[in-house]
């Protein structure tokens, strides 16, 4: 391992790698063997963190549906074992489960990690870390791998080798819910199963998510007739499981519509995104999943911030801010940035019991800040009852959503090394150009690329340009409240990128214009 690149696995604030060969240009560098080194490393790194010895640790692992999931499992609990950690083996798990083990009665374990690479293709994987205190942030991933990296592949058998006890802890996990929903409801009439009634569709996309219609839905009563994919599969052979998919989106609308049920949910892979759709068959993800659960979290807490990413509508702007009298603070993309941003405003005496992403990814304060998706679909099932109780419909909470007539994402790709610095740069001479420009108006308090207002006849909307996070490119958004109008804007921008210092270092071809 003496020349293998640690930093490589580093996704931010995740561990992620290629783990089975086959795909073209893509070279396998997460292996059994470094899975086992990494779990000895966070063994190591948590033992220094607590001041406590391996043999003092408890532990948990558990995995979603990857084809390379199990083996690698296997060899990340041989490496905690090997630090003398007792472990639990929770086998097939959610992310925020995995955040649980660390708080549930019972457990209490001192770190927990998942195996999963989110909704990326089937030969990635990846590991996420947590302790009692929430997810690894990007510093503490970067101490797990240089301690990884100076670890010895001959270190000897060590003289008391952890326990491993198999654990369902999904079934406790999904209870939790199950006790949530009843408590929430408080139906007068049938208590033990509030959704009695409700036909309540899940897809959960051959991931980890199926849990949820057996162990959660079913006792509550629901008819969870015509759910789909609950099986895990690592192949994923029915779609991607990403809410932000449109394909996923729309198998799961025509199963609602199909079904005639009264609700359907989508997970991602390992459950910490979701999003849901009407008895009509109508999205409610992005800016209306944000809508909806902010009407929620509103009613609970007048007056509080909803904190979400940069490329939310003007119109949910509206909505949160004159229909529901919240404040609404945009800020960076990353689920990360938005709930450490949701986190530092309540430090400063800013009321805020929400952080959500237009990926899907929402936090609670009420539940830990975690990225839960299994968590934000049951506030919307408690809403659901409520609604039903009360002879409503759940969709009334966002009667006044106004949303944009045209929307599109284009993404820039950067040809250069130096991709940071070109992105910079761009975005400074945007700026610079929008400023020149009569019926455009940069907004202020924007905390990443640059966000113009687009006021001219025909456009009547807005475009967000910034860099990627990790990734050589530059996302693109463009809203319009006109017909055309995305395409109008997108003209317009075409030009000034073509008259960039930079446009040898672009490829534009992405922004399709017709």
């Amino acid at each position: 391992m003496q020349n293998f690149d640690w930093k490589k696995l580093q996704n931010g604030s995740d561990i992620r790698g290629v783990a089975i060969a086959g795909v073209p240009n893509e070279e396998v560098n997460l292996t059994p063997e470094i899975a086992n080194i990494l779990g000895k490393s966070f063994a190591t790194w948590l033992a220094h963190r607590l001041n406590k010895s391996g043999s003092e640790l408890t532990i948990s692992v558990g995995r979603d549906s990857r084809l390379s999931g199990a083996e690698l499992m296997q060899a990340v609990i041989a490496g905690l074992g090997f630090c003398g950690a007792n472990l639990y083996d929770f086998a097939m798990a959610s992310t925020p489960a995995m955040f649980m083990s660390t708080i549930t009665e019972g457990f209490n374990c001192d770190g927990a990690i998942m195996l999963t690479a989110s909704h990326l293709p089937f030969n990635r994987n990846g590991l996420k870390f947590f302790t009692p205190q929430g997810g690894l942030d990007k510093q503490e991933i970067s101490e797990i791998l240089a301690i990884a990296a100076n670890s010895k592949s001959t270190d000897t058998v060590p003289s008391t080798q952890g326990k491993v006890t198999e654990c369902d802890f999904i079934s406790v996990y999904a209870n939790q819910f199950v006790t949530k929903i009843r408590e929430a409801v408080n139906h007068p009439e049938n208590y033990e199963q509030p959704l009695k009634g409700l036909k309540i569709i899940v897809d959960a996309g051959n991931g980890a998510g199926g849990f949820y219609a057996a162990k959660v839905l079913q006792p509550l009563g629901a008819d969870t007739t015509g759910s789909q994919f609950l099986e895990p599969d690592g192949t994923f052979p029915n779609h991607v499981p990403n809410p932000e998919d449109k394909a996923a989106m729309a198998s799961i609308c025509e199963a609602v519509v199909k079904h005639q049920a009264d609700f359907g949910i989508i997970f991602d892979t390992d459950v910490d995104r979701s999003a849901a759709v009407d008895s009509r068959g109508n999205e409610l993800n992005r800016n209306r999943l944000i809508a909806l659960i902010s009407a929620i979290i509103l009613q609970e807490h007048p007056h509080s911030t909803i904190v979400t990413d940069s490329i939310t509508s003007d119109g949910l702007t509206k909505f949160i801010e004159q229909d529901l009298k919240g404040t609404h603070h945009r800020f960076k993309r990353g689920y990360k940035n938005v709930i450490n941003e949701s986190i530092r405003l309540n430090q400063t005496g800013q009321e805020s019991w929400l952080a959500i992403e237009t990926s899907g990814h929402g936090a609670l304060k009420e539940n830990y800040f975690l990225d839960d998706g299994a968590y934000l679909v049951s506030k919307l099932l408690m809403e659901l009852a409520k609604s039903k109780l009360s002879g409503k419909s759940i969709t009334d909470l966002i009667f006044n959503l106004q949303e944009p007539c045209e929307s599109e994402e284009f993404r820039i790709k950067i040809k250069t090394q130096n991709f940071k610095e070109i992105g910079d740069r761009v975005i400074a001479e945007l700026q610079t150009y929008a400023t020149s420009q009569s019926d455009w108006q940069v907004v202020p308090n924007n905390y990443e690329g640059v966000r113009v207002s687009c006021q001219a006849d025909g456009e009547k909307g807005w475009f967000l340009l910034r860099l990627s996070l990790h990734d050589p490119v530059m996302p693109l958004n463009i809203e319009s409240n006109c017909q055309g109008g995305v395409l109008q804007i997108a003209r317009r921008l075409i030009v000034f990128l073509q008259s960039c210092q930079a446009i040898a270092s672009l490829d534009i071809s992405a922004i399709t214009i017709g």
